[in-house]
């Protein structure tokens, strides 16, 4: 069943994601596309009723104001506009409209259905995802996070052994994470999968690099080379899947919003990339992913398993990544998980993990002079990765785990807290 759509045309608010949230909130799919979306690109796009024309604080773009197509306004589809003059358009919100205002708008003026749920989006994505790929195979890069294996299993549900899943070990993994996806994966799913062990490549790659930016696109671009060089082995990879999500591309920046940071599948993408691209979850939200993951029915565990950026720990060992720090993020992570576990923390808190920066601070240890690194946690709750709050975590906690990362993690004379929401702090530190 095709879901009706309500376009948002990004004419400079920071508010896009919200509203997007709110009509999806209503039943009905909602997605958001730049301000020069030309005429035949919003003809194309499947059961529109509605155009929403957002603007807000970043309409001034080379200095002067932004607007859309004089074409957009002739395609007949009723419109709203937020904080934008448009004479063309009758109903105007310099404010923000109220629940009331945009239930008329969705509902009454454009005719909406509220259809939007989880069955239908899946129902919609297999038939888009074959009418893509027709006979192709698919080259599926498996983390083993959510979003990647949400990807995964609906792309077996859409084309079965057409997927080929190709797990990276980058050297730059969790503790045990590489032999647990392909336990999940192969040995539980019968997923056709590739293990490959690039860490000397990736790291080699990073060495001495300490700008987050680069250290992101370097891992970006090498995954790439390594799906290249798979595809080569097999006949018939045309395609490339991504656990891309939409928090990934707000914050990769937009034409009227800057970069946050440059997510490896988005803003790490090389200039020459052979593959066409699938991204079958690219306009979802975190929530929502879940949400779909279930009703695809993966394992609950799997589905509300901690959240893993595609850099992994290298955007967690701040600064240019040495092997005495790689292995203390490692370490300290998997301390932190064990005991958030034992606590009952780990069905509570969205995200926790350890970041070890590039310094050092003098201690004591053995009754001697130390100078070692820091470990800070991070424990963090949210809805849809937009914003966060921290977790309170009780005193006895705190101490168990810091004994224990002082006792077991080498090079680590000092373990903090960190207390920063999103925003203003990012959940990652890189």
């Amino acid at each position: 069943m095709k879901q009706d759509m309500i376009v948002i045309l990004d004419l400079g608010s920071s508010e896009n994601t919200k509203l997007a949230r709110e009509i999806r909130e209503l039943g009905v799919y909602s997605e958001i596309y730049p301000h020069d979306i030309t005429k035949n690109e919003l003809a194309k796009l499947p059961n529109v009723k509605g155009v929403v024309l957002c603007g807000g604080e970043h309409r001034h773009v080379d200095g002067k104001d932004i607007d859309v197509s004089p074409e957009i306004y002739e395609l007949g589809l009723p419109m709203m506009a937020i904080d934008h003059e448009a004479a063309a358009i009758d109903i105007k919100y310099q404010e923000w409209p109220s629940k009331d205002q945009l239930q008329a708008f969705v509902f009454d003026m454009c005719k909406a259905e509220a259809n939007w749920n989880m069955k239908n989006f899946i129902a919609d994505q297999i038939e888009l995802i074959r009418n893509q790929v027709k006979d192709s195979k698919v080259l599926l890069a498996l983390s083993g996070g959510v979003d990647s294996s949400v990807v995964a299993a609906l792309l077996l549900k859409a084309i079965g052994k057409q997927l080929v899943c190709v797990h990276v070990n980058h050297g730059l993994m969790r503790k045990g994470e590489s032999e647990s996806v392909i336990e999940v994966f192969k040995n539980q799913m019968d997923a056709n999968l590739v293990y490959v062990n690039a860490s000397f490549r990736f790291l080699g790659k990073l060495a001495g690099v300490s700008d987050p930016e680069q250290k992101r696109k370097i891992i970006g671009t090498e995954f790439i080379r390594v799906f290249e060089e798979e595809a080569r082995k097999l006949e018939g990879i045309d395609f490339l899947a991504q656990g891309t999500i939409y928090p990934d591309i707000v914050e990769s920046g937009t034409k009227t919003a800057k970069v946050v940071k440059s997510h490896h599948n988005v803003g790490g993408l090389p200039d020459d990339l052979s593959f066409q691209l699938v991204e079958p979850l690219r306009q979802l939200f975190k929530d929502e992913v879940r949400a779909c993951g279930v009703e695809l029915g993966l394992p609950y565990d799997m589905v509300y398993r901690q959240p893993f950026p595609g850099p992994g720990l290298g955007v967690r060992c701040l600064g240019a990544i040495t092997k005495d720090r790689l292995e203390a993020v490692r370490e300290s992570d998997a301390i932190l998980r064990e005991e958030f576990a034992n606590a009952g923390l780990d069905k509570k808190v969205w995200q926790y993990f350890t970041i070890v920066p590039d310094f050092k601070s003098v201690g004591v240890k053995n009754n001697a002079r130390s100078f070692e690194y820091p470990v800070i946690l991070r424990a963090v709750n949210t809805v849809d990765a937009m914003s966060a709050s921290v977790e309170d975590i009780n005193w006895p906690t705190l101490h168990k785990i810091t004994d224990r990362i002082l006792k077991e993690v080498k090079g680590v004379n000092r373990v903090c807290y960190d207390l920063t929401p999103k925003p203003c702090g990012t959940i990652e530190w890189e």
